[in-house]
């Protein structure tokens, strides 16, 4: 068995495009790289004050609480409908839409619609968005590397290459070579 996968956690919000960018790069990466990819959906109105993402990101909380497997591919239909379709991510219907792309069935869909706005996911939503401030945020993305007990903070989707060094590893661009890391 190799060593054990070294965490990176991901805060992003859908309303990024940068985040985006950063997103796709990890999850390419996480396995070539052995690491674990904790992804944390963050409000980017509770670092950057009026953006407007906040149904969405409460929906990708409460994925991420019921059904983690699905989180990667509800926060990439997101993405694909805001940045690739100009579609508006702040409409109920648009967010099941994409949960149903996502694989999600309706019922399911529309179930965690319904809870967007309990006091478990706000909470939730609002101690993910204060621990990206602990770590300095000022913006999304951020990628937190924890590696051999020390914390590393790195803001934007430009750093990647820093990050390959930190984890000790070959940075082959933004679409490495290896099929394993397939979307």
């Amino acid at each position: 068995m190799g060593p054990l996968p070294r965490t990176l956690e991901l805060f992003y919000d859908v309303l990024s495009p940068y985040s985006w960018l950063a997103f796709e790069v990890l999850c390419r990466y996480k396995n070539i790289w052995n690491v674990s990819l904790q992804l944390r959906p963050t409000l980017i109105a509770g670092i950057m004050k009026d953006s407007g993402s906040l149904t969405a990101m409460r929906f990708l909380t409460v994925v991420k609480l019921e059904h983690p497997e699905l989180l990667e591919k509800v926060s990439r239909e997101l993405w694909m409908r805001i940045w690739s379709r100009d579609e508006d991510i702040t409409e109920p219907q648009s967010i099941l839409a994409a949960a149903e792309k996502a694989g999600m069935s309706t019922g399911q869909a529309q179930e965690l619609l319904e809870r967007v706005s309990t006091p478990q996911v706000k909470n939730q939503l609002k101690e993910t968005t204060e621990a990206a401030c602990k770590y300095g945020a000022f913006g999304l993305p951020v990628t937190v590397a924890h590696l051999d007990d020390e914390t590393y903070m790195l803001f934007g989707s430009d750093r990647m290459e820093l990050l390959a060094h930190l984890l000790g590893e070959k940075w082959m661009g933004p679409v490495p070579p290896a099929v394993t890391a397939r979307l």
